[in-house]
């Protein structure tokens, strides 16, 4: 069973807004936050947020700032990502995930015990 379940991907223009939700499956956990990659065919996995639970602290790639936003809820181990402006470039499977340690590094993938399947984000210009 698949730990996380997202969803809210779809097709936009660009310019465009989506806004993707992610919770836990069936299975209950305690984590220290949680964050949004995205891969885009033929590329590596990259970080796009972050939240912390304890502080409320949020983290953004530099490319994303300003027009993302990540909330959640610690309680429930649900994340959410309002994306706005969006664009093509930004068309990938977006994936969210969980951090059961306390990771200090947050944009690296690895540091990330549980995955959901991804929900696929589409920007057409």
């Amino acid at each position: 069973q698949v730990p996380l379940v997202e969803s809210g991907g779809g097709l936009v223009q660009a310019g465009g807004s989506l806004r993707l939700s992610c919770a836990a499956s069936g299975r209950t956990f305690s984590s220290y936050g949680m964050g949004w990659f995205r891969q885009a065919p033929g590329k590596e996995r990259e970080f796009v947020a972050a939240i912390r639970w304890s502080v409320g602290s949020t983290y953004y790639a530099d490319s994303v700032k300003g027009r993302f936003t990540i909330t959640g809820d610690g309680t429930r181990n649900a994340v959410y990502l309002q994306m706005k402006l969006l664009k093509p470039v930004e068309t990938a499977v977006y994936y969210c995930a969980t951090d059961l340690r306390a990771s200090s590094i947050l944009e690296f993938p690895a540091e990330y015990e549980l995955w959901g399947q991804g929900t696929q984000g589409t920007v057409v210009s």
